[in-house]
Formats: structure tokens, C-alpha cells, sequence
């Protein structure tokens, strides 16, 4: 574990499940959990191969790391994750709720609005409150835990056009759960969440066009986009025993677009 305990051992003997950890921010937040000292399991839906990637890096910097498979917006598929990563770390303390559908790239950012609204509800809002009952119930029988949702920071001041409506729609009803989870797991189990503003994914990089990118620069406080590792770092504090005062909160990772 030498190399992993180099950049800080706040998660050492910790057990983290991170959902949609094949890619970008997920995998990202996989990274920096396993380098701070994390067993961590790499869930993912379809990408298996950039999933064993993610497990390979990991390994490679002497950490400990398994790639697990599940559908969450499945509720039988997400009871298997969560026993599946109990029997695999040996426990669970940080559940890691990452993974969005791309309704963006790819073959569903040509599908009909109503297509890609049921694939948002699904995975970012409904197959977040699934894991996190299910993991819940785990923490609860052990005594303590941490539980990490994913938002957006422009779900409550909103965002005009029709993908962003639909965004705004979904992350606001995950904003809304994770503070009324945190008040129903209170006070051993913690509950709070991330709020990436513009980050360089693979939407930044393949469909944003270069004046957009620029207009959304200049409007950005701190001038650039966020990357993957930005999101991380604010993660990785959520779930540390740096944030043990700290439920129901959201954390913005945005540059200071919005306040």
C-alpha cells in the first residue's frame, strides 16, 4: 500500500462502494478513495473492460479493488450489489451513489424526450434512493456508515432548455432525499452530496461545441471547467472523518458558477 498511503491515509481500513466507477467521475472518485487507504469496489452497468482498467490502476499503485456489475435501477440487481460488496470487502462504511445515465452521447442522445426522461428518473434518482435503502440497512446492523448522492449544481436555480430541465427535475429529487435520508439515518450514519457544476467529461469533450465551452468559461468565477479529480477531492472529504459533523449537505464543485 506504499504508494496509495503517499497521498494521505484518511480513509485507511475503509470499505467504499463507488457506483458508475468505470468512468469519469466515478472512476475518478474510485481512484482517490483507493489512493487514501480504501478497499474499493468499482461498480458498473455495461463497460466491464474500462471497469478491470479502473481495478488494474488500483492494483497497480499497491491498492485493493474488485469490479462488480449490477443494474441499479433494478431493485434485485442492487440487493445483490450491496450483498455481493459485503461479502467482497467484508463490510461496507462508504456507499458512493455515482452513476447517471448519459443521455448526452452516444445512441440516447438521439432518443425522444420522454425515452430519456425514464432513463434519468431510473438511475439517478430511483436507482439512487434503491442503493441507499439497501445499503442502509446494512449500516444501520453495523452501527455506523457514510452514504455519498451525486446532484447538480444548477438542480434548484435551474437551467433553461429541455435537457436541463429533465436534470434539474431528477438531481433536485435527489438533492430532496438525501436530506431527508439524513435525517432518517441520523446520527450514526451520515448522509450528504456532491453538486459538479461544468466538468471536462466526455460530454465536454465530444458534444459541447468550442464557443459554448468559451461562453461557459467566461461565466465561471474561477475560469476553466472542473475535472473528474476536483469532484473527487470534495468526495473524498464528504466521506472522511474530516466531514464527521457534517449531514444533509450539499457540496458544490463548481467554480462558483452558482451559489
Amino acid at each position: 500500500m506504499t504508494a496509495m498511503r503517499n497521498a494521505g491515509e484518511c480513509l485507511l481500513g475503509k470499505r467504499a462502494v463507488v457506483t458508475g466507477a468505470s468512468s469519469g467521475i466515478g472512476r475518478a472518485i474510485a481512484l482517490a478513495f483507493a489512493r487514501a487507504g480504501a478497499a474499493v469496489v468499482v461498480h458498473y452497468a455495461t463497460a466491464h473492460d474500462k471497469a478491470q482498467a479502473v481495478v488494474a490502476d488500483i492494483v497497480a499503485g499497491g491498492g485493493r479493488a474488485h469490479a462488480i456489475c449490477a443494474d441499479i435501477a433494478d431493485p434485485r440487481a442492487v440487493e445483490r450489489l450491496v450483498s455481493e460488496c459485503r461479502e467482497t470487502l467484508g463490510g461496507i462504511d462508504i456507499w458512493a451513489n455515482i452513476a447517471g445515465a448519459d443521455i448526452l452521447t452516444g445512441e440516447r442522445a438521439a432518443a425522444d424526450d420522454l425515452t430519456r426522461l425514464s432513463r434519468l428518473i431510473e438511475v439517478d434518482l430511483r436507482g439512487t434512493m434503491l442503493c441507499a435503502w439497501a445499503v442502509a440497512q446494512h449500516m444501520r446492523a453495523q452501527g455506523a456508515g457514510v452514504i455519498l448522492n451525486m446532484s447538480w449544481d444548477l438542480a434548484l436555480t435551474g437551467m433553461a432548455e429541455r435537457n436541463p430541465e429533465m436534470f434539474a427535475a431528477t438531481k433536485a429529487g435527489v438533492t430532496g432525499f438525501t436530506r431527508s435520508l439524513a435525517r432518517s439515518l441520523a446520527p450514526r450514519i451520515r448522509v450528504n452530496e456532491v453538486a459538479p457544476g461544468w466538468i471536462a467529461t466526455a460530454f465536454a469533450a465530444t458534444a459541447m461545441t468550442a464557443d459554448y465551452r468559451a461562453r461557459v468559461i467566461a461565466q465561471t468565477p474561477l475560469g476553466r471547467l472542473g475535472t473528474p479529480d476536483d469532484v473527487a477531492q470534495a468526495a473524498l472529504f464528504l466521506c472522511s472523518d474530516a466531514a464527521s459533523f457534517i449531514t444533509g449537505q450539499t457540496l458544490k464543485v463548481n467554480g462558483g458558477l452558482s451559489s
